[in-house]
């Protein structure tokens, strides 16, 4: 009899999917996850710069556990995670909720959320840091990052230390001047006014309607 494969894996005309079982030990997944991507299917995935989406199905994963597939994907070096998806539809889905993530983004690292995301911690240059809906860094942003990734215009990033290489807002696009560089003494956010994405001070971030009820 044939064993049942927890992860399947599939080729997509932006990348390869990787399809996660729902309804084993998560120690399994993560120790077939490993072989496949060490051993059996090294020759198939070793390569040029792939991107890959990662499918959990009906298993909402913690965030330990997505620190883990993140960790061995990046031991592979080529296979660049885009995205983490489930199916699984609740409260924490809608739009005022905010997820709270702690750690470092680091140079060649995508981090992408289906939510308003509170990062608590650094986003290195090189890194990217992309959300549905809002985001809020409490360290510094040196890299990228992309609220609104649906076209949500009405969302914002916001920073302890606002020097991004780039800035994105839904469609819109924002270089960062000369003035964003250098010490950085304000807590700033980023927002779109007219055609174009603006900062201003994190204080004034309070007058926006429902902000406080985000947080709740």
């Amino acid at each position: 009899m044939t064993n049942k494969q927890n992860v399947l894996i599939k080729g997509t005309k932006d990348g390869l999917m990787f399809l996660l079982s729902d309804d084993c030990p998560f120690h399994e997944l993560i120790s077939e996850l490993q072989e496949k991507l060490e051993h059996s299917h090294q020759h198939f995935l070793s390569g040029p710069i792939t991107k890959v989406t990662i499918k959990t199905g009906n298993r909402k994963l913690t965030l330990y556990q997505e620190e883990q597939i993140r960790e061995l994907f990046k031991k592979r070096g080529n296979l660049l995670i885009q995205a983490i998806e489930d199916e699984i539809k609740d409260q924490h889905c809608s739009a005022n909720y905010v997820r709270v993530v702690r750690g470092t983004i680091r140079s060649g690292q995508v981090y992408q959320f289906e939510e308003s995301v509170l990062f608590i911690g650094d986003v290195n240059p090189g890194g990217n840091l992309l959300s549905t809906g809002d985001i809020y860094v409490l360290g510094a942003l040196r890299g990228v990052a992309h609220a609104g990734i649906n076209g949500n215009l009405d969302s914002i990033i916001a920073a302890s230390v606002m020097e991004p290489t780039q800035l994105r807002i839904g469609h819109l696009v924002s270089h960062p001047p000369e003035k964003w560089k250098g010490n950085r003494n304000k807590q700033e956010f980023a927002y779109v006014k007219g055609d174009q994405i603006e900062l201003d001070q994190i204080q004034h971030l309070l007058k926006r309607e429902n902000l406080l009820a985000s947080f709740k």
